[in-house]
C-alpha cells in the first residue's frame, strides 16, 4: 500500500508581521560573521516590499483566493532569499523565508499544482531544520518540518523510489516521536507521527514499524483522534495484515 494523498492538512503557520525588523537593521547584526554581507539599498527596498507582498498574499490566502496569494508570494520570494543568502545567521530572515515557502506551497497545493509544491518543500527543508535546531522546544515548527518530510517521502513513493523515501520518513518519525512525547494528548502531533509511521512501514527495514503504525492507528480510531487521511490507510493496512495471517 502506497500513501499517495497529502499526509496531513496543516494549518498555515504564523507569518512574520509586516512590521518585521527591516533588513537594514538585520544586516549589521552579524558583521563579524565572514559569510555575512550588507545588503545594498536596492536589496533593502526590495525586502521591505517583499514584507508587504507577503502580508498581502497571506491575506488573500486566508480569504481563499490562492491565485492572488501565489502571485504575491512569487513576487516576494526573490528578495527574501537574497536577505538569507546575504546573512544566513540572521534567524529572523530564515524564519521569514521558511514561513513564506510553507505558505507558498500551501497556496499552490490548494490550486492543485503539486508539481510546484514539491520543489518548494525541497527548498524549505534546510531552513525549517535550522529553525527547529535553533528552537528545539518549538512544537509547531517541529510538526511543520515533519509534515514536509512526510510529503517528500510520499512523493518518492509515488516515484517508486523507496530508498529515496526512507530517509525522509526516518527523520519525520524521530521528530514526531519527540513531539508526541512532549504533547501526548495532542491529536495533531499524534496524526503527524502516525503518518510518518505509515510511510516508514513501506520503506524501513526496521522490524515492527508496520505493527506500531497499525496499533497506534487502531487506538486513534477507537478514541476518535485519527484524521481523515490516516484512517483509510490504517484500515487498509489492518485488512492486509489480517489477510496475511
Amino acid at each position: 500500500m502506497v500513501a499517495t494523498a497529502p499526509v496531513h492538512a496543516q494549518q498555515l503557520p504564523d507569518a512574520p508581521p509586516p512590521e518585521a525588523p527591516p533588513v537594514e537593521e538585520a544586516a549589521t547584526a552579524e558583521d563579524a560573521a565572514p559569510v555575512a554581507r550588507d545588503l545594498t539599498s536596492a536589496e533593502i527596498a526590495a525586502f521591505n516590499q517583499a514584507v508587504t507582498d507577503f502580508a498581502a498574499g497571506q491575506a488573500a490566502q486566508q480569504k481563499g483566493d490562492n491565485a492572488a496569494a501565489v502571485a504575491k508570494y512569487d513576487a516576494a520570494m526573490p528578495a527574501i532569499r537574497t536577505a538569507v543568502e546575504a546573512d544566513p545567521s540572521k534567524m529572523d530572515n530564515v524564519n521569514f523565508l521558511a514561513n513564506a515557502l510553507y505558505a507558498q506551497a500551501a497556496a499552490y497545493g490548494a490550486l492543485g499544482q503539486m508539481d510546484r509544491v514539491i520543489p518548494i518543500y525541497v527548498e524549505a527543508v534546510p531552513h525549517w531544520r535550522k529553525l527547529v535546531e535553533a528552537k528545539p522546544t518549538d512544537v509547531a515548527g517541529r510538526n511543520i518540518l515533519a509534515g514536509i518530510l512526510i510529503q517528500l517521502g510520499n512523493q518518492n513513493l509515488r516515484d517508486h523510489d523507496r530508498g529515496g523515501a526512507d530517509p525522509f520518513f526516518e527523520e519525520a518519525v524521530k521528530l514526531a516521536r519527540q513531539t508526541v512525547a512532549d504533547q501526548p494528548a495532542d491529536a495533531v502531533s499524534k496524526n503527524v507521527l502516525l503518518s510518518a509511521l505509515i510511510g516508514a512501514s513501506q520503506t524501513s527495514v526496521q522490524e515492527g514499524i508496520g505493527d506500531e503504525a497499525i496499533g497506534m492507528g487502531q487506538a486513534m480510531i477507537a478514541d476518535g483522534s485519527i484524521d481523515a487521511t490516516n484512517r483509510p490507510q490504517i484500515e487498509t493496512m489492518t485488512g492486509a495484515a489480517l489477510a496475511g495471517e
